[in-house]
This record gives C-alpha cells, sequence and structure tokens, in this order.
C-alpha cells in the first residue's frame, strides 16, 4: 500500500543502502568547527570550505587515500557567514552576507593575502538574509541567490532579496528571476538550463526544484516590490498574484510569468528542508543514473535522486529516495575528481535528524547496481517505469504490484500546506517491454500539475530480488503524446486493485479535536484551572523551555507559542515511549497533515495541532496521576529526535 511503503530493505542478508553507497566521514581536528556553508574542489584535488563562522579552510587528501588522514589549514578568517565558495580564475569567489570577495594567495603560502570586494549589495540586518553563490553559467557569468527577510513572514526589506542575479566579469549585475524564499540550493546542467531549490515555507506547500529562466517568477510575491525597476525582467507586480488555494500550476494557467516546478518533493515524505543539487556526469562512474540529478535535505539528513525528461518543451519528472544515514545537516554537496561525492553539512539553528553539529563526509559507489526504480517517464495514457534490472514478468503485470495515488498542495500566503485534491489512480492496463526492464502503466486519470505517489511494492527481479526503495514521486507538467497508449484489448487488466478510493478536497486539513486534544476548558473546571504552563520555540529546533513540573491530577492549561518560521507540534507521551511515537509519526505517509502527524497511538496522552509560525494554541488536560517524567516533543518529522522537554509529574 502506498501510506505504508517502506523506503530500505535493513534485515537479515538483505541489501542495504550502504552496500551500493558507502558513506566515509573526514576526520576534522579538535577545535576547528566545520560548520560548511560552502564548498569547492581545487584543481589539485583539495577541498575549499568556507564556514558559517567566517572561515575558509584548505583541506588536502580529502580522499585519504593509503589510510592517511587529511590535513587542515585555515585560509582566511573575519568574513560574514559565507554561505558559497568557488574557484574560479586562480582565486576563491567567496559569498558573504553583503558581497561577493575575492581572495587570493600571493605569496603561495595557502593563506589568503589579498580580500578584495567584487559586488554588495544592500543589508538590513534581519537574520535570515542568507546569500549564496556562484554558479558559473555557460556564457561565464556567476549567478547569486538572496533570501528574503524573516518578519513573521518572508519579506523583501532590502533590494533584490528574493531574487537570483547573475554578474559578468566586470561586475555588471542583471537580475535574473524572482519569486524565490530561500534558495540555497541552485545549479545549472549539462545543458545549460538553470535549477533551483526551494524549501516548504509561505508560498511554497512543499519543497521543489524549479527550470529557471531569465524573467521566470517562481512564487513568493514578497520579491516583487523590485520588479518596476528599469532594469527587472519580471513584469508581475504582488497585485497580479492571487491567493486563492488553487495548485500552483492552475494559478500560473491563468497568470504568466509564474513557474511551476519541475518537480514536487512531498513534504516529510521526502525530506523536509531541500539543499543543494547536483548532476551525475559520471558517464557510469556513480553507478546507473548517469545524468540524472542528487538533491540533499538538510533537516533529514539525507540525499535524493530525481530522474528528468523534457516534454513538449518543459521539464518535469520524479524524485526518489536515494541515500539516509550522514551526520549532520547536508547544505553543500560538490564531485571529487574521482567521482565520488563530497557531502558538507552543518546543523546549528538548522537541527537535523543527523547527531553532530557538522561535519564533512565523502560517499562513493561500491560498483554494485541497485535494483531500483530508474524514472518515471509520461506517457499518452499513464507511466513509463524504468527499472536497473530486468523484472519479473509475473509480477510486473499484476495490478495488485502497484499503488498510484495523486495529490496537490495548495498555493496561498500561508507556511506550507496540507496534501489536497488526494485520488487513487485506477490502472487499466499493463504491458512489459521486451527486455524486461521497463513497464507501461496505462492509468483512467492524469492530472496536469499533479503529483503521482507510485509504489511498486509487488515488484521483484527475475531472480526474486526486493526492491532497495520502492516509492517514487512524479510531477506531471505536460503529457508525452509520442508514447503511444496501451491497446486495452490486448493489455487490459483481469483485476481490480485492492484498495479504497480516497480523496479529499481543497477545503483546509480537518482539525483534529479529540479526547487527547482539548481546546476549550472543560466546563467542570469552572474557569480555572491549577497550573498554567506557557512554551514557547526557539530557532533549531527547540522548544523555549524544557523542563517542568505539576502536580499529580491537577488541572493544566498549557499554552503553546510557535516563535519559529516552521511548522510545529506539542505532543505529551508517556515516559521512555518518545522514539517510537516519533517513529510512527515519520510512517504516516499522505495521512500525516490530517492527523497532526500525531499518530493512534496508547503512549500519545495529549496533543497540540500542527501550529503555523508565529501562532498560538492553549489546551487543557489533567495531569496523569502517575508520577513519572513525560515527555513533551514536537512530533512534526524529523523534530522529534531534538526538540523534546520533560513534564515531571510529582
Amino acid at each position: 500500500m502506498f501510506l505504508g511503503a517502506k523506503s530500505i530493505h535493513a534485515q537479515g542478508d538483505v541489501k542495504t543502502e550502504d552496500d551500493y553507497y558507502r558513506i566515509i566521514t573526514l576526520p576534522i581536528p579538535e577545535g576547528v568547527e566545520l560548520e560548511v556553508g560552502g564548498m569547492t574542489v581545487l584543481n589539485d584535488g583539495r577541498l575549499g570550505v568556507s564556514t558559517r563562522r567566517g572561515e575558509v579552510w584548505l583541506i588536502s587528501n580529502p580522499y585519504m587515500y593509503g589510510n592517511s588522514r587529511p590535513t587542515y589549514k585555515k585560509f582566511a578568517e573575519g568574513l560574514h557567514e559565507p554561505l558559497g565558495i568557488q574557484y574560479l580564475d586562480d582565486k576563491f569567489w567567496v559569498t558573504q552576507r553583503g558581497e561577493v570577495t575575492h581572495l587570493e594567495d600571493v605569496d603561495g603560502d595557502q593563506e589568503a593575502d589579498v580580500f578584495r570586494s567584487f559586488y554588495q549589495w544592500p543589508l538590513s540586518g534581519n537574520y535570515h538574509q542568507y546569500s549564496y553563490g556562484p554558479v558559473l553559467m555557460k556564457d561565464g557569468k556567476k549567478l547569486f541567490t538572496l533570501n528574503l527577510d524573516w518578519i513573521g513572514h518572508g519579506s523583501s526589506q532590502s533590494k533584490w532579496r528574493g531574487w537570483m542575479i547573475s554578474l559578468d566579469d566586470d561586475g555588471n549585475m542583471e537580475p535574473f528571476a524572482s519569486g524565490l524564499r530561500s534558495p540555497a540550493g541552485y545549479m545549472v546542467n549539462n545543458e545549460g538550463d538553470v535549477f533551483y531549490a526551494e524549501n516548504q515555507g509561505d508560498w511554497v506547500g512543499s519543497g521543489r526544484m524549479t527550470h529557471l529562466e531569465k524573467g521566470d517568477f517562481a512564487g513568493n510575491p514578497e520579491s516583487l516590490i523590485w520588479s518596476g525597476e528599469p532594469n527587472s525582467p519580471v513584469k508581475l507586480t504582488p497585485e497580479d498574484i492571487p491567493d486563492t488555494g488553487e495548485p500552483l500550476f492552475d494559478v500560473a494557467q491563468g497568470v504568466p510569468g509564474i513557474k511551476p516546478p519541475a518537480v514536487w518533493f512531498p513534504h516529510t515524505l521526502m525530506g523536509i528542508s531541500t539543499s543543494d543539487i547536483v548532476q551525475d556526469t559520471s558517464n557510469g562512474k556513480f553507478g546507473p543514473f548517469e545524468g540524472q540529478y542528487f538533491v540533499g535535505d538538510q533537516g533529514h539528513s539525507k540525499i535524493m535522486r530525481v530522474a528528468m525528461e523534457k516534454v513538449n518543451g518543459v521539464y518535469q519528472g520524479a524524485c526518489f529516495p536515494f541515500r539516509e544515514g550522514f551526520q549532520s545537516g547536508i547544505l553543500r554537496m560538490q564531485w571529487g575528481l574521482d567521482n565520488s561525492m563530497f557531502v558538507g553539512q552543518t546543523s546549528r539553528g538548522w537541527s537535523a535528524t543527523g547527531r553532530d553539529k557538522f561535519g564533512v563526509q565523502r560517499m562513493e559507489w561500491t560498483g554494485a547496481i541497485p535494483f531500483e526504480i530508474k524514472s518515471i517517464k509520461s506517457a499518452s495514457d499513464g507511466f513509463i517505469l524504468e527499472f536497473t534490472e530486468e523484472i519479473s514478468e509475473e509480477e510486473a503485470l499484476k495490478v495488485s504490484s502497484y499503488d498510484i495515488q495523486s495529490f496537490n498542495y495548495k498555493y496561498h500566503h500561508n507556511y506550507g500546506s496540507p496534501i489536497i485534491n488526494q485520488r487513487e489512480v485506477k490502472i487499466s492496463g499493463l504491458s512489459l517491454s521486451e527486455d524486461g526492464k521497463s513497464v507501461h502503466i496505462a492509468v483512467d486519470s492524469m492530472r496536469l500539475g499533479y503529483i503521482f505517489g507510485i509504489t511498486t511494492d509487488g515488484i521483484r527481479t527475475t531472480a526474486g530480488e526486493e526492491l532497495l526503495h520502492n516509492i517514487g514521486y512524479f510531477t506531471l507538467n505536460s503529457i508525452n503524446k509520442e508514447v503511444e497508449a496501451l491497446d486495452l484489448d490486448l493489455y487490459a487488466v483481469q483485476e481490480e486493485m485492492n484498495h479504497d478510493q480516497h480523496k479529499m478536497d481543497m477545503s483546509d486539513t480537518p482539525e483534529v479535536i479529540s479526547a487527547k486534544r482539548v481546546v476549550e476548558m472543560p466546563e467542570s473546571w469552572n474557569g480555572k484551572a491549577d497550573v498554567t504552563i506557557t512554551i514557547g520555540t526557539v530557532p533549531g529546533l527547540k522548544f523555549d523551555k524544557t523542563k517542568f513540573q505539576v502536580k499529580a491530577g491537577s488541572k493544566v492549561k498549557m499554552v503553546f507559542n510557535n516563535n519559529d518560521d516552521m511548522l510545529h507540534n506539542l505532543v505529551i507521551v508517556k515516559p521512555n515511549t518518545v522514539n517510537e511515537v516519533g517513529q510512527a509519526a515519520l510512517t504516516l505517509g499522505l495521512k500525516g497533515p490530517e492527523m497532526g502527524y500525531v499518530p493512534e497511538s496508547d503512549n500519545v496522552l495529549f496533543h497540540t495541532g500542527i501550529t503555523q509560525p508565529e501562532s498560538t494554541e492553549s489546551i487543557y488536560f489533567t495531569a496523569p496521576k502517575e508520577k513519572g517524567d513525560y515527555i513533551f516533543v514536537c512530533t512534526f518529522p524529523g523534530h522529534y529526535t531534538v526538540m523534546q522537554g520533560i513534564l515531571r509529574v510529582r
């Protein structure tokens, strides 16, 4: 079933991700706070790293050849949170919060002698004004992206915030595209096309990857206050953007200039905080995914894989799980000279499932071919699923081997979105290719702009091997009519799908009101609680207080203030059950939003709903009669490992 799809096999002698892609951790000297903000590979194989603490480090022998340790040399310090670095034209280009800086080593002692300001932009002083880049374009120009401010919502408080801009070698600036919110990861592919990854937030229902052309608007209207500037290629104004809650693709059909994403990353199902993007151009030296993309996720400390196609001039494609288990939050990825991947990480203020505060790891292919869904492509009547190995014909032609759900997100000013318009997609025909590696699936409906979650739990190789990951999420922007429809007289399926159809309409996700979530004071309390507890949030996935004490059986009013710029809830669980409850929340799948990411469990005692940034909810409950240390925790996926506190009952 789709909602319970597994992602990694990790029992017995069944293959795991580590059998195909090995993670090697680079040792970091004690006292070096290597909070990676930017990363670049030099021609001699050294790794250049800029840190959020304002330093630039050179790492020699990062491949650790012959089991020898890497060595570290501080190249520069005193910079302003540089979140991007590249080595171009015999010098480092470093992007600080307010400028692009050239760093040069004139005397060859591996320390910067020259700090030259190349280009500056204004700053408001807001903590959220991160700046990224450069990324080199085919024409030699360099791209930079500027984060929006955060004032309870995104805001462009200084010029060009929320934009992608380009600079030529003479420092001439041209605005490139707008509508960006938090554009930490972007790249230019082997065809010269620009892609950027975006995080869930206001006007962004879920993480996504968008193909940007000059003059495009990617969705967040705060940056449009600068569209009237003479050199702006974007002509939309804030007033042009409707706030109706319709899907982004549908809105774009009526507002020329809005660019829907090429690929959606369903929130919590495929990570929570997209970061860097790299493309596999290794000619098969990194596995069977030549030309595909890898996208990091900061919050879930993992990397996802993307396979795209271009249909009628429009990019679209599918995302898949790829590799979990990194040590911290992934922000940067770079190819090494040996076609391994360096992964730079940090979690301070942006907490992640990886437990370390920072780190650099290297991921290398072992040479074994994983059994995966290699790609999903559009056909005139459905989808073509390609696999990395030949599959069993018997299983491939069973409808029960598949589950397909389509769904979407709201495009509105709110932070994130519930899943909307969810519908089971019926399979009408199946056909296996001659080489046994591709399945043509004919379906009953293909809604443009929608995400199609395709689970292939029943598929096996001809030798009986299960898939390493059995799910992909395909974003359909254009139907490929060049792939002919199946002749249903020959390929019609002979069985019905064994699933109950599940739909969701355009309304908001229902409020989760239950005996465990009481949001009004019970009448029996006669208007008075014995104790009122107020808890807030602080950046970095933390509650502002981590310990409270109440009397057993007392009447408690708990006020939860979400002061953060992310979605949170507050759940009180029985002692020693927090990991079990947190893991259960992770497996809720598409039911997660409508359940407030609170699993049905006897271990859950009381809870709030999901609270938006800068919002408050109060709940009322009678403290347990049994003494002990109960845990309050945020069970929004990926948060429970770090966002906890103790409610001591005495």
